[in-house]
């Protein structure tokens, strides 16, 4: 499963970043990082993008990054 597959207010752990290269650095610099719990807290009207809660702050990210991580519910 991925981030993408999550739906609002639903939590999971993050388990890998499948992103290799610049993506996967911006990724875990913004702490996106195995282990993390990661909540979605709102999708835009046509998906994209992802508004999630990783590690106390709010995050968006694009349907392409969230794609990239694993997550376990």
């Amino acid at each position: 499963m991925t981030l993408n597959d999550l739906k609002t207010g639903q939590t999971g752990t993050v388990q890998s970043i499948g992103e290799k290269g610049p993506m996967r650095k911006r990724l875990m610099d913004m702490g996106v990082t195995p282990g993390t719990t990661i909540k979605v807290i709102k999708v835009a009207p046509l998906g994209d993008p992802i508004e999630v809660n990783i590690r106390g702050y709010e995050l968006s990210l694009r349907k392409d990054e969230a794609k990239n991580i694993k997550i376990e519910i």
